[in-house]
């Protein structure tokens, strides 16, 4: 099994032509976002735009600490680490949307069919199964820090993965036909289309509309349009459709009665079609 080659990597996305400040590739850790977070924060602090990738993680995690299966040699289990002073703490969670729309971005470059989860999957093929998951976070310190983790699967997994939340089933790249399935370009494709959305994110404060990306975003996320059901932490749920998504990356539900509300993704536990199995 050929792993990630890190020396194309720091060739094309670093240094003069490059638009990351290191990138590395490990055998095995924990979480690469963990390992970000610790970065970010030592003593001699890692750089805005760091990127980390493993070959397989021990205890990837996804969204409110859900398990992310990451097989050894067959997904690209990535974070990278920012440092955007222009985005308030409020716009952070459109870091997603971003994020979202550069794994689209690369799917589509292989061939593959893809859309978009609100607020951190990305789903693939005639059956909608979850090939990507997406992680943002927060990191508490003097300067302010964010840690962007991406978990895509690329070649078949080789092991059963449990399916996730609302029965999603887990797919790869090339189970969908990717064209090209070389993690290492699929990496380069991938934080290539994320460093250029990045920049816009950024020099437009997080706002998705001033960014140029909240039109495509409404275009590719399957999400939009449909019947949900949202579970709240407190064990509660909303009933409605899903009818956009704003400027900051939050969904907008209009519930049964005609009520308008905004919807917060650090409040949701799961949202799910209205039908889905619990």
């Amino acid at each position: 099994m050929t792993g990630i080659d890190v020396d194309r990597l720091r060739a094309e996305l670093t240094g003069n032509a490059g638009a990351y400040a290191a990138v590395d590739v490990v055998a095995s850790t924990g979480s690469t976002n963990a390992d970000l977070r610790e970065a970010a924060a030592a003593d001699d602090p890692a750089a805005d735009r760091t990127v980390l990738i493993a070959e397989t993680q021990t205890a990837g995690v996804g969204r409110r600490a859900r398990r992310w299966s990451s097989p050894k040699g067959t997904g690209l289990y990535l974070s990278v680490l920012l440092r955007p002073h222009e985005v308030s703490f409020a716009n952070l969670g459109s870091l997603a949307v971003v994020a979202g729309l550069a794994v689209h971005d690369t799917a589509t470059a292989v061939g593959v069919d893809a859309v978009l989860k609100w607020p951190n999957d990305v789903l693939a093929g005639p059956d909608r199964a979850k090939c990507a998951g997406i992680l943002a976070e927060a990191v508490a310190g003097e300067e302010f820090a964010v840690v962007l983790g991406i978990g895509l699967n690329v070649l078949p997994l080789g092991e059963r993965v449990p399916s996730g939340p609302g029965g999603l089933a887990a797919t790869s790249l090339a189970e969908q036909g990717a064209a090209v399935t070389d993690r290492t370009e699929i990496a380069v494709k991938l934080l290539t289309a994320f460093a250029e959305r990045e920049a816009r994110w950024r020099a437009a404060a997080g706002d998705l509309a001033r960014a140029g990306m909240l039109d495509g975003y409404r275009v590719h996320c399957a999400t939009i349009g449909q019947d949900v059901k949202i579970m709240l932490p407190d064990g509660s749920s909303l009933l409605g459709t899903a009818t956009g998504v704003d400027g900051a990356g939050q969904l907008t539900l209009t519930a049964l009665d005609g009520t308008v509300r905004t919807v917060f993704a650090g409040d949701v536990v799961h949202l799910r079609p209205v039908g889905a199995d619990d």
